[in-house]
């Protein structure tokens, strides 16, 4: 890319830019504000356990991570479940397990796991990206459990939302961002958190190699690159 008036590109080093996932940083939404109630009304749930349904992108995962902090939870990935894991669970911690419909685990010991959170009283939030209708259970009596839980479903963000990710996002680097340029890009981007995390990357590296500052022209030839739609 050729910077402006023929001044050299600026050297961009790939540093890591830490994602800010407390309950702080977590937005709400008409899309996702049923989930964030579930969590605030925690511990008293309806039962000790609830699914939490969304698809990549919808900020699920940064939901279960604002409720590991608030109920001190451990994490289980879906694929290391088994009765020998289950049986060596020494405290009451509440647990999170999630996407289960997505990788192959222990059916028998994920009932297990559901039957000692409820004679021990501790809570499980289970995360997935589909209804569990829609899963192949081969245990009946874990089939019938499962949709059972309460279901909570984040919406995919709305337009709302994802400008104030957007307006956060370019905050958390300290840029400087017009109003109708954040406009500019709503009308443009895809309806995913992760899209727009990736957008405002390449915007941020974009300006820093060129020296400039970041404005629609700058916005469009980003856009443009990533491939998003032209509207006028």
């Amino acid at each position: 890319m050729i910077s402006p008036a023929g001044a050299p590109q600026q050297l961009v080093l790939d540093l890591p830019h830490r994602e800010a996932h407390g309950a702080e940083d977590f937005l709400v939404s008409r899309c996702n504000e049923a989930a964030v109630r579930i969590i605030d009304s925690w511990p008293d749930w309806p039962g000790q356990a609830v699914l939490i349904v969304a698809l990549r992108g919808c900020g699920k995962t940064h939901l279960a991570n604002v409720w590991r902090i608030q109920a001190g939870a451990d994490i289980i990935p879906a694929r290391d479940l088994s009765d020998a894991a289950v049986s060596a669970l020494d405290n009451d911690a509440a647990r999170i397990v999630e996407d289960i419909d997505r990788e192959p685990y222990d059916e028998t010991a994920l009932f297990h796991l559901l039957n000692l959170s409820k004679e021990k009283g501790f809570s499980l939030f289970l995360t997935a990206r589909t209804l569990p209708g829609h899963w192949t259970i081969g245990l009946p009596d874990l089939r019938s459990r499962l949709r059972s839980l309460p279901v909570v479903t984040i919406e995919p963000p709305d337009e709302p939302l994802l400008k104030a990710v957007l307006v956060k996002l370019f905050n958390d680097r300290q840029i400087v961002v017009s109003p109708h340029v954040v406009d500019f890009i709503g009308l443009r981007m895809e309806r995913s958190m992760d899209w727009v995390q990736m957008l405002v990357d390449a915007i941020d590296k974009a300006a820093l190699s060129g020296g400039r500052k970041v404005t629609r022209q700058l916005a469009s030839e980003v856009l443009n690159r990533l491939g998003a739609s032209e509207c006028d």
